[in-house]
């Protein structure tokens, strides 16, 4: 049996977007920056797409900026904030993805102050350490804080965060990576700059997704070399990608509370299955309270002897299932989870092999009674 619980770190791409792209890959062809009626179709069907998605966001076509993806986003708005705004520290927290923290290391290196809030235990920003930082000095400051963290599910309050950085003049984006696609976003009346999405997360293609860039927020060109996406972002636009990620957005929004539901019943019945085959299991962060983390993920601790935590890997692969030990992008590093050396407080759990699995529409409750029957065999 083949079960892919891994979805936090890819999904798989939906039929009717793989037949879209492979009919635009056939028919629309043409460069979106020339003139002649192949271009005007290219050009014309991203801008629909551009349209679309701002549509279900409650955002202006213009905010909208398609980028490569998640990394991308990210490494841009942090990087222009600073050269083009004049941000002179950054407020983010130790457990945002790397493609957050690293780009901060590299602006740190050159000269932008960066500040890390503390956490509640469960992983949660303090908000009194947000405001102490906010209002150590008149500094321009930036806020970049997760929606969803993508190893134990947390989620943040954004309304909340944004309205106290707002009321310290500050500037707010977000990794949304986890949430685009699987929560409701109003970015009309959400206190945010900027925001940072991926269309692989739901179920269209990899290498595309998009910056939300509030209008009128003073960034400059991010990539040089001609006019595309509003003079922001250079280079010839992968029309069939943009136009697979606009029609997984439009059916992740059409069937929002139907696939919500349905998933939310799969991580609740998980949760109960390995409570009942290991009482003794530690669920980090928030991922146990179905609604103060994401409907999609469980991040558990498994009581298991020491020397079976090198074994756990390749038993699980052998028998066909797909999760994780952390994020993907860490796969191949030395070192464990940044995320849960903050979070997991007591050697006892420290000790265990803590394991992420992640689900979408496609998983069901028979998967779920396989993965929790192989994960018994290494009690």
């Amino acid at each position: 049996m083949k079960v892919y619980f891994d979805n936090a770190a890819t999904t798989p791409i939906r039929k009717e977007v793989i037949d879209l792209m492979s009919n635009s890959m056939l028919s629309v062809y043409g460069n979106p920056s020339s003139t002649h009626g192949f271009g005007r179709s290219a050009k014309s069907s991203i801008e629909n797409a551009r349209k679309s998605m701002a549509k279900l966001l409650n955002c202006e076509p213009q905010e909208i900026i398609f980028t490569s993806g998640g990394t991308e986003s990210d490494n841009s708005i942090l990087s222009c904030a600073v050269r083009d705004l004049g941000v002179k520290k950054i407020i983010s927290s130790p457990i945002e993805h790397h493609a957050v923290l690293e780009t901060l290391e590299d602006l740190k290196m050159k000269g932008t102050e960066v500040d890390l809030i503390d956490l509640e235990d469960n992983g949660l920003p303090k908000i009194s350490s947000l405001e102490k930082l906010l209002s150590a000095d008149d500094s321009m400051k930036l806020v970049s804080l997760m929606h969803i963290n993508n190893e134990i599910g947390n989620i943040i309050d954004l309304q909340l965060i944004g309205n106290i950085t707002k009321s310290y003049g500050a500037l707010f984006h977000s990794d949304a990576v986890q949430g685009i696609g699987h929560f409701n976003y109003d970015l009309k009346t959400l206190p945010l700059d900027f925001l940072s999405a991926s269309g692989h997360k739901f179920h269209g293609p990899k290498g595309v997704g998009f910056s939300f860039i509030r209008k009128n927020s003073g960034l400059d060109a991010f990539i040089f070399g001609g006019p595309q996406e509003r003079g922001l972002r250079a280079g010839t636009e992968a029309v069939h990608n943009i136009i697979g990620m606009e029609k997984a957005f439009e059916i992740a929004y059409k069937n929002f509370e139907e696939e919500k539901d349905y998933i939310l019943k799969l991580k609740k019945y998980f949760i109960e299955k390995i409570k009942h085959f290991f009482p003794e299991a530690h669920f980090n962060g928030l991922c146990e309270d179905l609604n103060l983390s994401t409907y999609t993920i469980v991040n558990v601790a498994l009581p298991l002897d020491v020397n079976k935590l090198q074994l756990i890997d390749f038993h699980m692969d052998l028998n066909g299932i797909a999760c994780s030990k952390g994020s993907a992008c860490q796969a191949g590093a030395s070192d464990g989870s940044h995320v849960l050396e903050r979070l997991q407080r007591t050697e006892q759990i420290k000790n265990r092999p803590s394991i992420r699995f992640s689900f979408s529409s496609f998983n069901t409750k028979k998967e779920i009674d396989y993965v929790i029957k192989v994960l018994a065999e290494l009690n």
